[in-house]
């Protein structure tokens, strides 16, 4: 047994799920942020969760050949990034292995085949066009930012993110020093004052439209006009800004009520051709290059016809569908949250497209219902996978193809487990949304079986 603040020496044998270095010790796994398989450390155990240890590195004595100096001086500290220290073609090495493993301890009679990772093009820097950052007071009034050390809420401050959209390191350092001036104070989680809690940024990939959203503990703060007048000011490039108050004592980020204070209230973005609308709550994906990339696999896979109907479930602002809708006859888009459809009927008419079924329910009940013929089903679910029922439906529909979206491999192959008793697995295409991170999305394109 090991003990906390114990500094043990291994060599890593393998990275989880996670992208943390495996290091056995007797009868011990390890796991570590930052080393990487063949590296050998000393390693000082932090914490014990669920029977595992966790570590951080304390001394290095080998490197990989995969290894590369960061840009980020505080990925060892942030936890938002499991590999700035790896290089890009080692990432993708490491997804497609990821997800060939879940298949394979999933499917150990099927012969898998997963595709090599499309990344991204040039540079894996500085894509996300979302940031959300926590604030809050030092002595004597310095306001500063950053990100929450993983599981914990200290902050680790930073003036530049290497995974963001560079416009939004300008207008937080902007923020931290308009709150100083105009002694604005963030938010205290312990004594539940001050009122600058978090602050999100989210900028478009087809123009230089930027959105601040400021979620704040009460609807109205002192010299908010004057504040709002400098930062724009400041950032001409701010189209919009929106007043989110939360004011519960929660981990939730954003709450649900909210007001503009300038433009708007939302900014334009663009996929494959398709313009949308993108809001303070609206999802949309965070890599531009990447989600064209993602959902034209998914299309193309499904090798759609001017005559095919597509059944979009899960379409949220009906982003998919939309895409597809001028490569097909006609599109249902259902979506079961009124918010989202709303927003999607909204898109569709801001892009004159007309034939697009807007449904407000349950994809499953549309399925069952009998009175929607469609060819082609396209799936993006929530990271937890689809219900049971869901797929039971699935099945019985006889739907001739399917293209399934994943953002995680885990819930996907479990998914994949009842939809294979009526298809067939066609092929298996990771993507890399999120590099320098673990995560990964997959597209997987069903077929259904021919009767024997």
């Amino acid at each position: 047994m090991l003990n906390l603040k114990q500094i043990v020496k291994g060599k890593c044998i393998d990275l989880s799920f996670e992208g943390k270095g495996v290091v056995r010790i007797n009868n011990d796994m390890v796991f570590c942020d930052g080393l990487f398989i063949g590296e050998e450390a000393d390693i000082e155990i932090t914490y014990k969760r669920a029977g595992y240890y966790f570590g951080k590195i304390k001394k290095l004595y080998s490197t990989s050949p995969d290894r590369i100096q960061p840009l980020c001086k505080i990925c060892t500290a942030c936890g938002g990034c499991q590999f700035q220290q790896l290089s890009y073609k080692a990432q993708l090495e490491f997804k497609r292995l990821r997800v060939e493993r879940a298949f394979k301890k999933a499917f150990p009679k099927l012969n898998i085949n997963v595709n090599d990772v499309i990344g991204m093009d040039n540079s894996p820097y500085y894509y996300r066009n979302k940031i959300q950052v926590p604030f809050q007071n030092e002595r004597k009034g310095k306001v500063v930012y950053g990100f929450f050390k993983e599981y914990s809420h200290k902050i680790v401050p930073f003036d530049k993110c290497y995974i963001q959209d560079e416009r939004t390191h300008t207008i937080l350092k902007n923020i931290a020093k308009l709150m100083e001036d105009f002694k604005i104070p963030a938010y205290d989680e312990d004594s539940r004052t001050g009122v600058v809690r978090h602050v999100l940024i989210k900028t478009s990939s087809i123009n230089n439209d930027v959105m601040v959203v400021f979620v704040v503990s009460k609807s109205d703060f002192p010299s908010q006009r004057n504040f709002i007048n400098a930062l724009v000011k400041l950032n001409p490039e701010i189209k919009s800004i929106v007043l989110n108050i939360n004011s519960r004592s929660t981990n939730v980020i954003l709450g649900e009520r909210e007001r503009v204070l300038y433009g708007k209230g939302f900014i334009i973005d663009g996929l494959l051709g398709v313009k949308f609308k993108v809001s303070s709550s609206s999802f949309f994906q965070v890599n531009h290059e990447q989600c064209e990339k993602l959902y034209k696999c998914a299309l193309d896979g499904l090798e759609l016809s001017k005559d095919d109907v597509l059944l979009d479930a899960y379409s949220g602002v009906g982003t998919i569908g939309l895409i597809a809708s001028k490569n097909v006859k006609k599109v249902l888009s259902v979506e079961i949250n009124p918010s989202s459809h709303r927003d999607a009927k909204n898109n569709a008419i801001n892009n004159g497209i007309t034939n697009v079924d807007f449904i407000l329910g349950d994809s499953k009940d549309i399925i069952l219902s009998k009175d929607e013929k469609y060819d082609a089903i396209v799936i993006d679910p929530p990271r937890k996978g689809c219900d049971k029922a869901f797929l039971d439906t699935l099945n019985a529909s006889g739907c001739k193809k399917i293209s399934y979206i994943s953002c995680n491999p885990d819930s996907l192959v479990e998914d994949l487990k009842t939809l294979t008793k009526q298809y067939n697995i066609v092929s298996i295409q990771p993507v890399d949304m999120f590099p320098f991170t673990a995560h990964c999305e997959t597209v997987v394109n069903l077929i259904f079986k021919t009767p024997k």
